[in-house]
C-alpha cells in the first residue's frame, strides 16, 4: 500500500496544473478516488477481479490510482487464471484512454502512443504477477512435497518397527518355546513319577535348571535388540544354527522323543557352507516343529528329513504320528491342541526367507511340517 501511494502522489503530482485558477473538482475527484483505490488494495485477494476491475475504473479519473491499480493488477496475474486477466484487460485500457482524454493535452501523447504505453505497462504487471505466482506454487508444492516425505518416512520408520517387533515376537517364541517345553515336560515327570531313584531325580533336576537357564539367557539376547543404542551391551551370543542339528536332536531323545532323522548326501557336504540366515531359518523351524510334536503328541515317534542342492530349494520335512483317540486325546483329523500361533510363526519366517511352509495331516495319518526356503549358491 504505501508503493502504491507514493506512485499514485507521483502521477497525481505530475498533472496538477500550475496555475492554483485551474485546480476544480476534478481534481478533489482525483485525491478522493486514490485514496478509495488504495483503501480496497487489502481486499485484492478475497475478491481480486472486482477489485482489480474497480480500481482500474478509479484510474480513469484518478491519477493517484495508478499505483494501487497496478499492484491489484499484479495481484490478480498471481493467480495464473488468464480469464480473469482477460475480463479486465478492457477496462484498464479504456481507463488509460479516458484518462489521456481528460487529464493530459492530446498534442503531448498521441491515441497510438497510449495505447502502447499502457499495454506495455499492463503486460509488465502480467509478467511480474505470473512470476509470482509460479513461485507461489513452486514453493507450495515443494512444501506438499517436504510434508508427504515426512509422512511417508514416519511410515516407513512404523512399518520398520513394527517388522522388527515382530521379529524379536518370533525369536522370543522359538527360544521360549522349545526351553520351556523340555522344563515343563521333566517337571511333570517329576510330578507324576514316584518310582524315580533319588539320581534320577537329581538328574531331571539339574535338566530343568540347566533348560531354565538356557531360556533365561537366549531371552535376554533377544530382547537386547531393545535396549537404547547408548546402553552398554556384551558380545552377541551367535545365533544357533543347522550346525547345532545334533545338539537339538539330543536335547529331544533326553525328553524322551523318538526322533529319526535324515540328512540328504548332497545336504551334508553343502552344510557348512550354507549362508547363516538360511541355516538360521531352518534351524529354528526344526525346532519349532519338533517343540510342537513334543507338546502335542509326547512319545511319538518323529521323523526328520533334510534335503535339497545348492542354486534350488532346502527342503525340511517333519512327521510325527498322532495320538491315539480316546479321553483327553485328539483323532486324526482334530486338530492339534494349542493357539496354533507357533505354526502361524513358521509360515511367515519361511516366507519372509522367500520360501513356504505347509502343514496338516497328510494321507498316512502323519501331522507333516513341510517347509523350503532358497538355497543360495
Amino acid at each position: 500500500m504505501l508503493a502504491a501511494t507514493l506512485v499514485g502522489l507521483t502521477a497525481f503530482g505530475s498533472v496538477l496544473p500550475d496555475d492554483p485558477a485551474l485546480y476544480s473538482g476534478l481534481h478533489v475527484l482525483d485525491f478522493f478516488l486514490g485514496v478509495v483505490a488504495i483503501g480496497l488494495l487489502p481486499f485484492r485477494r478475497s475478491k481480486p477481479v472486482a477489485v482489480a476491475g474497480f480500481v482500474g475504473a478509479c484510474a480513469a479519473f484518478s491519477a493517484l490510482a495508478a499505483g494501487a491499480a497496478g499492484i491489484a493488477m499484479i495481484s490478480l496475474a498471481t493467480r495464473r487464471r488468464w480469464r480473469e486477466i482477460a475480463a479486465v484487460a478492457p477496462v484498464w485500457l479504456v481507463a488509460a484512454l479516458w484518462y489521456e482524454h481528460i487529464a493530459v493535452p492530446a498534442d503531448r501523447l498521441g491515441w497510438p502512443m497510449t495505447v502502447l504505453a499502457n499495454a506495455i505497462i499492463y503486460g509488465a504487471c502480467i509478467l511480474v504477477g505470473l512470476y509470482i505466482g509460479g513461485r507461489r506454487e513452486l514453493l507450495a508444492t515443494l512444501r506438499d512435497r517436504a510434508r508427504t516425505a515426512e509422512r511417508e518416512q514416519a511410515a516407513r520408520v512404523d512399518q520398520a518397527r513394527v517388522t522388527e517387533r515382530a521379529q524379536i515376537a518370533r525369536e522370543m517364541h522359538d527360544v521360549v518355546a522349545h526351553r520351556i517345553s523340555l522344563v515343563a515336560l521333566h517337571s511333570g515327570a517329576l510330578a507324576y513319577r514316584d518310582d524315580l531313584t533319588r539320581a534320577e531325580t537329581a538328574a531331571t533336576a539339574e535338566i530343568i535348571r540347566d533348560n531354565a537357564h538356557l531360556a533365561l539367557s537366549e531371552l535376554r539376547d533377544v530382547l537386547g535388540v531393545l535396549r537404547d543404542k547408548g546402553a552398554v551391551t556384551g558380545p552377541d551370543r551367535p545365533q544357533p544354527t543347522l550346525a547345532a542339528l545334533d545338539e537339538l536332536l539330543q536335547e529331544n531323545a533326553a525328553a524322551g522323543a523318538a526322533v529319526t532323522c535324515t540328512v540328504a548326501p548332497e545336504v551334508a557336504v553343502g552344510l557348512p557352507g550354507l549362508p547363516d540366515q538360511v541355516s538360521r531359518n531352518a534351524f529354528r523351524i526344526l525346532q519349532e516343529s519338533l517343540t510342537n510334536a513334543r507338546k502335542h503328541a509326547p512319545g511319538r515317534e518323529v521323523t526328520v528329513e533334510i534335503a535339497g542342492v545348492p542354486g534350488e530349494m532346502l527342503t525340511l520335512v517333519v512327521s510325527n504320528t498322532l495320538p491315539d483317540a480316546g479321553p483327553g486325546r485328539c483323532r486324526a483329523d482334530d486338530p492339534p491342541h494349542g493357539s496354533g500361533l507357533g505354526l502361524i510363526g513358521l509360515v511367515e519366517r519361511a516366507r519372509l526367507a522367500g520360501g513356504g511352509l505347509t502343514h496338516g495331516v497328510d494321507h498316512g495319518g502323519r501331522f507333516t511340517v513341510r517347509a523350503w526356503v532358497p538355497w543360495p549358491t
